[in-house]
């Protein structure tokens, strides 16, 4: 199997898995404010979602930062994010910790033997080496879980919502994706499906900050996708954009944060798959980049 099609099962498989996701015990007010997500990639982004969620009272911080900062550690809880269980950053600072808990699909992985506790991810998966969707959509909703009682409902109907609206998007290749407190992590996710899969120059943004920065990078004809419910300044923003011949993406998003929340995840993951359908791809970009893969595996483990 290829990884486009491995890509595109994988995020067919979500519908069913959220039918039987095993939600966590959210943790105590009191140990929240004691806690920090800690994660790379995808996981960085699931350890963003659960300081959004719990309104800021756990905080999302790199782990680099993490080591080269250690005095931040020694007397927090921290929960480590990683599905291979064998990026090394992490595996450092889980050992310098009041306590670590790892969250991991690798229950025999290093970061796990590290670590005081595990959370263990099992979402079924097609077993080939591809972009991210459902390891990442379970890593998420377990740290959200951690935070926030947790409610999921409509997501077939959702899912079907998503595939629909990507596929009637038209994208240029320089894109800019923008969010608000809760869905500018999954702009960064919908970014990081775009450089995986597609190997494209796109940037990610919260709204406000985008009119101050991002923008006066932007050219006619290029696309932004605003993640965010319409309301009077987004509205202004998106026609602002046209006038001046830029391509606004901004679909009607369901009612709900967990609805919202889903329909962003499932949008990001059709947009890249269909526009790699578009350009004959059978494999993601960075599979088949192996020298920066190379570069890249040589940093993180």
């Amino acid at each position: 199997m290829n990884t486009i099609d491995a890509f595109e099962k994988d995020i067919h498989l979500q519908v069913d898995f959220l039918k039987s996701f095993k939600k966590q015990k959210p943790i105590s007010k009191s140990l929240q404010k004691n806690t920090i997500f800690t994660g790379s990639g995808d996981s960085l982004i699931s350890s963003m979602l659960a300081e959004s969620f719990s309104e800021g009272m756990v905080h999302a911080m790199d782990p680099l930062d993490l080591y080269k900062n250690k005095h931040l550690v020694k007397s927090k809880r921290v929960y480590f994010v990683s599905i291979s269980g064998n990026t090394i950053t992490n595996i450092k600072v889980a050992k310098l910790t009041k306590k670590s808990i790892a969250i991991t699909s690798k229950s025999d992985s290093r970061l796990a033997k590290a670590s005081d506790d595990v959370i263990l991810l099992d979402a079924p998966t097609n077993h080939v080496f591809t972009a991210g969707s459902i390891t990442f959509l379970e890593s998420a909703l377990t740290c959200i879980s951690l935070v926030k009682p947790l409610s999921i409902s409509k997501s077939e109907e959702v899912f079907k919502k998503a595939k629909f609206d990507a596929k009637k998007s038209n994208l240029s290749k320089k894109v800019y994706v923008l969010g608000n407190l809760l869905t500018f992590p999954i702009a960064m996710f919908c970014a990081a499906k775009f450089y995986e899969v597609l190997g494209y120059d796109v940037h990610y943004s919260r709204i406000e900050q985008f009119s101050h920065m991002e923008l006066f990078s932007a050219k006619r004809s290029d696309t932004v996708i605003i993640f965010e419910e319409k309301n009077t300044h987004n509205r202004q923003l998106a026609k602002n954009l046209a006038r001046v011949g830029i391509n606004v993406i901004h679909p009607n998003l369901p009612s709900g944060k967990i609805p919202q929340l889903l329909y962003c995840i499932f949008f990001s993951e059709f947009l890249a798959l269909y526009e790699a359908k578009k350009k004959h791809k059978k494999d993601c970009h960075f599979v088949t980049a192996k020298k920066i893969r190379n570069v890249s595996n040589q940093m993180i483990y």
